[in-house]
């Protein structure tokens, strides 16, 4: 059987969603308004955050580069996506592919420990509320933020030293809608069982590292909410950790239902609908999560809103003098 990598061939062809050209626009055009609210609302967010002095806070720190992982992310691989169900042109380049696996294993890595950050912050504010100022300080936070980078660069770059080892059997179908890591071990003639192991160790390490640092800081803060002898006090506290809760189970949900398992369990449409989900719909619901039940953030928008007025309108009393 002929076999190739990247010194013989030099493309893929992604195989996208649907072969039905009517359900091929439907979800261009569904896709393309997806991509569109998560620019705005992630973009949205990040400008609020820094035009409102109020909310230069640890919280909204680690909030403002969760808005930039996900349109990083959602970029990563809507566009191509877009291009496949809009073209008959489905072919990817090598190098093409293997950089929006890489891009696509660094983002959703970073944002797992972001995650995790974030959860850490609420246990802070919640369960030390004295020492908040103190413990998350701009130099932690920061180190929390370049050490998800660190790990995601990390976990990238081993996936793709294994796949770069890799030679495949003709035909070069992925049978996906992006560069993902089992669809394209399925076209390996190489034993991948040692690669599967590394690679699974190293996702299955972050997810868990994280997941188990997320469930200590919410029982946590579950235990020090249930200490709390009024109604109000306790709709208070659980309510400044109610969105991220919220995002994190999305987000989480689908991550280990597809990865935590071997590849050939691999299920073409169970798979394809939970990588849709967490790849292209968590990127636009995680700025209407934070913003649609935060009042912070609403009132941050109508105190910008406000000051937009009042610049606006001293403009034209100093042009009217």
């Amino acid at each position: 059987m002929s076999t190739w990598n990247y010194t013989k061939e030099s493309d893929f062809i992604l195989m996208g969603l649907t072969d039905s050209k009517e359900l091929q626009l439907v979800l261009a055009v569904l896709f393309l308004l997806i991509y569109l609210v998560t620019v705005l609302g992630n973009t949205g967010m990040m400008l609020i955050i820094r035009l409102d002095a109020r909310l230069h806070t640890p919280m909204y720190f680690f909030l403002t580069h969760l808005s930039f992982l996900d349109l990083c992310y959602s970029t990563v691989i809507t566009p191509k996506t877009l291009q496949n169900l809009l073209t008959s042109n489905k072919i990817i380049s090598f190098i093409g592919c293997f950089t929006q696996m890489y891009g696509f294993v660094l983002l959703a890595a970073a944002e797992c420990f972001l995650l995790a950050s974030m959860s850490y912050d609420r246990y802070v504010a919640i369960c030390n509320p004295l020492h908040y100022p103190v413990i998350m300080s701009t130099r932690f936070c920061s180190a929390l933020l370049t050490g998800s980078y660190m790990i995601g660069t990390l976990d990238a770059t081993v996936n793709i030293l294994c796949m770069n080892t890799l030679y495949f059997c003709r035909p070069k179908v992925i049978h996906h809608f992006f560069c993902d890591t089992s669809p394209i071990l399925v076209l390996s003639c190489n034993d991948t069982h040692n690669i599967e192991i590394i690679i699974f160790i190293f996702a299955g390490s972050t997810l868990m590292v994280s997941v188990t640092t997320i469930s200590a800081s919410y029982m946590s803060i579950l235990s020090t909410i249930l200490k709390i002898n009024s109604t109000s006090g306790k709709h208070k506290a659980f309510s400044t950790c109610a969105s991220h809760l919220l995002g994190v189970t999305v987000f989480y949900g689908s991550m280990i239902f597809t990865y935590l398992k071997p590849s050939n369990s691999y299920s073409l449409g169970k798979d394809q609908v939970a990588s849709v989900f967490y790849t292209v719909v968590i990127p636009m619901l995680n700025p209407l999560i934070y913003s649609l039940r935060n009042k912070e953030v609403k009132n941050a928008v109508h105190r910008v809103i406000k000051k937009q007025e009042n610049s606006r309108l001293k403009f034209r009393v100093a042009l009217s003098n």
